[in-house]
């Protein structure tokens, strides 16, 4: 007994000893920050298994430590810049809390465009690659990509059609969405997800407008009693930005960047798209093991919420026009993107 709790030991500091000079022998020690909270599906799935990958491709020649919560301090719209600028080497964020920032990645956001979210992420990273070389120069992609389509989550109101949430005030994930709902008659506010309980909880908004992948690691489903789903094209979908710090990726020796290589681009974000799918199942079990009543917008009704949103879209376009791109093209080739993954 004393040899197999000695074996077990010594095992144990030799583990340790390992770990320990793994990471002393890492050439490089990175810092990737995130607005989740850290049960939250992104981090445990995503970011930290992400993370591990990298550590264990480079032979712990790369070392990364995930900071969730903006536990680096700032504000979710800043983490691009915290990248950019060298404050954070990596950072993964919604890409609509800069509203402006990035205009051609808002064809994703506009309504009832997205499908999958791995379909959707897919098709993004695509479109990323070859239409926004110029919006994302000043970092590394590693990866873009999609959360599942959102529902509404109304604390007290069911909403069953366009009439319901005339006068209710939801919460616009993006720029894009907040003039929806504009044409639906509601009030918006416009909110940071981590700003989602607080303000349901003190009545700032009567609408949470969310994927249930955020739903419930938010407790948003404790804190409403109705929500409602889109059949067929979805609602919206929010673009996510997983970036690198260029200096720090240039400066890497180029075996080092074939390890961050091989973790990018369009496979990457189909396994995150993935990832949100899956989780969109799993978390939703939870409202209904509640309680809470669903509703669901489809066939002619799905149609009136398409007709009257309809003028978001064609702004866009031309919005799009006037500041010099072709809005149609790129809205076309959106929407063939996704399907294109769909049957991927």
């Amino acid at each position: 007994m004393k040899k197999i709790q000695l074996k077990g030991l010594a095992f144990a500091i030799g583990s340790m000893l390992s770990v320990n000079a793994l990471a002393a022998d890492a050439e490089y020690t990175l810092k990737l920050h995130h607005m989740l909270p850290p049960m939250s599906m992104a981090h445990t799935q995503f970011l930290e298994p992400w993370a591990k990958k990298v550590e264990a491709d480079s032979n712990g020649r790369i070392k990364i430590d995930v900071y969730p919560a903006m536990q680096l301090g700032g504000k979710p719209p800043q983490l691009f810049d915290q990248t950019r600028k060298g404050i954070v080497d990596l950072s993964w964020t919604v890409a609509g809390y800069t509203p402006g920032r990035f205009p051609k990645m808002t064809s994703f956001e506009l309504p009832f465009v997205p499908g999958s979210a791995k379909a959707t992420s897919m098709a993004l990273q695509e479109y990323a690659e070859t239409e926004m070389q110029d919006e994302l120069k000043d970092i590394h992609l590693i990866a873009a990509h999609t959360h599942a389509p959102g529902s509404f989550h109304s604390r007290t109101k069911a909403i069953k059609n366009l009439e319901d949430i005339q006068g209710m005030k939801v919460r616009a994930p993006n720029k894009v969405m907040s003039e929806a709902f504009n044409l639906v008659g509601s009030n918006t506010v416009f909110l940071p997800v981590t700003e989602m309980p607080s303000a349901l909880s003190k009545g700032v908004i009567d609408v949470a407008v969310l994927p249930f992948e955020v739903v419930l690691p938010m407790k948003i489903h404790e804190l409403v009693e109705h929500h409602t789903q889109f059949k067929g094209a979805g609602l919206y979908t929010n673009t996510f930005l997983f970036s690198m710090n260029k200096k720090v990726y240039d400066s890497m020796p180029a075996d080092l960047q074939k390890v961050i290589d091989d973790n990018s681009g369009v496979s990457l974000a189909g396994h995150i798209g993935d990832l949100f799918d899956n989780y969109e199942v799993f978390a939703r079990k939870h409202a209904v093991d509640r309680g809470n009543s669903f509703d669901y917008i489809e066939g002619a009704e799905h149609q009136r919420w398409e007709k009257t949103m309809a003028p978001v879209t064609a702004k866009w376009i031309e919005d799009m026009n006037d500041d010099g791109y072709d809005g149609q093209r790129l809205l076309d080739k959106t929407k063939a993107l996704i399907n294109k993954y769909e049957n991927f």
